[in-house]
């Protein structure tokens, strides 16, 4: 069995921390701001750690829209590389858990239209996108 290794973000650590010990009624929103975000759990592609990312909720019927903006930083944060090696994960949305499978969306129409679906969540992923040159990822979980 891995074990879980916290971020080093000392907001990401409370954010996870808060959620995830209120099994799933506090913490619910990115930093209080009122915008509801999801606890992505995974496994980290070098180290094999389990590790849980709290990511903005973008639902696509009973799917989730997962963008690794990183802020419009120049990388890709770690997360993306963990996706793309080890697909399996659950989702932590308030109090429901589910275990899913994510993979990248690479065919256009879908990611545009998954974008967009993202843009309207949380619109500040535009502008996320004009700072950087790389392309944000886009990855869609479903239920397994």
């Amino acid at each position: 069995m891995a074990e879980y290794v916290p971020s080093p973000e000392d907001w990401v650590r409370k954010q996870v921390e808060v959620y995830e010990g209120s099994g799933g009624t506090k913490g619910t929103t990115l930093l209080d701001t009122g915008l509801p975000v999801i606890i992505v759990t995974h496994i980290g592609n070098k180290t094999g750690a389990i590790r849980k990312t709290p990511l903005m909720r973008v639902k696509d019927g009973s799917s989730y829209v997962l963008v690794g903006s990183q802020g419009g930083a120049p990388t890709n944060p770690a997360w993306v590389h963990n996706l793309r090696v080890n697909p399996d994960v659950e989702i932590r949305d308030e109090t429901v858990v589910q275990r899913m499978r994510v993979r990248e969306a690479e065919d256009e129409p879908e990611r545009s239209r998954l974008w967009e679906l993202a843009v309207a969540a949380f619109p500040p992923y535009a502008k996320y996108q004009e700072r950087t040159v790389r392309r944000i990822p886009v990855f869609v979980a479903e239920p397994r």
